[in-house]
């Protein structure tokens, strides 16, 4: 009695509608992330040297798709974004259909990959992000944060709605899971009994 009680409350409108806000949520930040950095660009010009009295002067653009981490941060929060879209549509216009067994399962395997995906492009992207802000002065990496700060304050953004997706993505899959969890034993008590020799 209590393991169906559980499993109908894994299913319950209000812990649908929760999950519903949190893929929202899980959207707006990954999309935003790739927006944002997807767009990320600034353009600058320095004084390289002199000859004479004439300073001889040189434009440099900084680009997200200078860095090939940041351009898996941009395409993997794109897909991360898609995942969470397609879900939501699944789930406001997908009207009674039943989520249970297989359907369940690969719902809760798609969102691990997805875990795993926007942390991975998050990461690459934060490590990125360090040796702008800060250089690497063993590989001799110059910083240029202090030349373009509006980029790296962009980029900075980015970061931080990614790891909100990640955070919420991480709750999200932990609920599928759950969900999964509580439908397989309230299947198994709901069977009927097997005969053992």
């Amino acid at each position: 009695m209590a393991v169906s009680k559980l499993a109908s409350a894994a299913t319950s409108d209000k812990s649908c509608k929760i999950l519903l806000g949190m893929r929202l949520l899980a959207f707006s930040a990954t999309l935003s992330a790739a927006i944002v950095m997807g767009l990320n660009k600034q353009t600058k010009t320095f004084v390289v040297g002199k000859v004479g009295n004439t300073p001889i002067n040189a434009t440099f653009t900084a680009k997200f798709d200078h860095t090939p981490a940041f351009v898996f941060f941009v395409v993997a929060n794109a897909m991360v974004s898609f995942h969470n879209l397609l879900m939501i549509a699944l789930q406001i216009f997908g009207g009674k259909m039943e989520f249970t067994g297989s359907r369940l399962l690969s719902v809760a395997i798609l969102d691990m990959l997805n875990v795993t995906l926007i942390s991975a492009a998050a990461n690459a992207a934060a490590f990125m992000a360090e040796v702008g802000k800060n250089g690497n002065k063993h590989a001799r990496w110059e910083k240029i944060c202090d030349r373009f700060a509006t980029y790296c304050d962009h980029g900075a953004g980015a970061l931080m709605a990614a790891f909100a997706g990640v955070i919420l993505m991480l709750i999200i899959s932990a609920t599928s899971i759950c969900r999964l969890v509580q439908s397989n034993k309230y299947c198994s008590t709901t069977a009927s009994p097997s005969v053992v020799p």
